[in-house]
């Protein structure tokens, strides 16, 4: 193999590496070791995942990780890069369409993510793609990337589609990436940091919450979306009993929960 590729995609790795260690740790550490009892009245599902749960998670995200590092050498160090929209002159679409071409992004992934997951929920790709990631019933931030790596492919392709389909600046797609990462560690909390009533204004109705996503974790079908929830509401996915789950959660006291538990 040709070293420097094997560079290439060394550096690659180490830095989706570390954002996922930084970003995904920053979270587990407040939430589940720092401030896990002061909290603990925010958890979406009261019980906590055990050791196993968090190896398994970590173990197969660094699979991800690993396949991610390989599209993005595949899309920008070879040849194929010739055929994406990339352009580096900040001056060819200005500023304005760098902040657009992030917002762009994310409607193109909430799309693609909706139909792919829905996908790969079928009884006949279930258990080759999507099983893994649903092993975390209760998940925790180490589960934002813990695929199989099929899915792990599926998951990447969004790059295909953005960097073929619409002119990018690679800062810009850059921070699209980080952006999505956090979002998709918030959905995997386990805990909800919207406030009450959110959910009922004009727009939390349309945004998919941490209690959402935990949702279709703990009962598998249903909340396919993952920033928003316009495809949900539109083909009938959306579970009836999101908006009572998110008045339950975010109503919670802390005294409630401590007297509510069983000594």
């Amino acid at each position: 193999m040709d070293l420097s590729f094997l560079f290439s995609y060394s550096v690659i790795f180490l830095f989706i590496l570390a954002r996922y260690m930084i970003i995904a740790g920053i979270f587990f550490l407040l939430y589940y070791v720092l401030f896990k009892e002061k909290w603990s009245f925010k958890k979406i599902q009261q019980k906590f995942p055990k050791s196993k749960d968090y190896q398994r998670e970590v173990l197969y995200s660094i699979c991800t990780i690993a396949i991610f590092a390989g599209i993005g050498v595949l899309v920008f160090l070879t040849p194929l890069k010739e055929y994406t929209q990339i352009y580096e002159s900040m001056a060819d679409y200005g500023w304005g369409y760098w902040f657009f071409s992030i917002v762009l992004m994310t409607f193109l992934h909430d799309t693609y993510f909706y139909w792919a997951h829905r996908a790969m929920h079928h009884k006949k790709l279930y258990k080759l793609f999507h099983l893994v990631h649903h092993k975390s019933t209760n998940p925790s931030p180490w589960a934002a990337y813990a695929f199989h790596p099929l899915e792990g492919v599926v998951e990447a392709s969004i790059v295909f589609l953005i960097v073929f389909l619409m002119p990018f600046h690679i800062t810009a797609l850059m921070a699209f990436l980080i952006l999505t990462f956090v979002y998709n560690v918030y959905g995997h909390l386990g805990y909800e940091l919207y406030p009450k009533n959110f959910h009922k204004t004009t727009i939390g109705r349309w945004v998919n919450t941490s209690i959402h996503h935990n949702m279709h974790h703990k009962y598998f079908e249903g909340n396919y979306g993952l920033y928003f929830l316009f495809w949900d509401r539109w083909m009938g996915t959306l579970r009836e009993e999101s908006a009572a789950a998110f008045e339950e959660v975010t109503e919670r006291s802390l005294v409630a929960v401590e007297n509510s538990k069983v000594y």
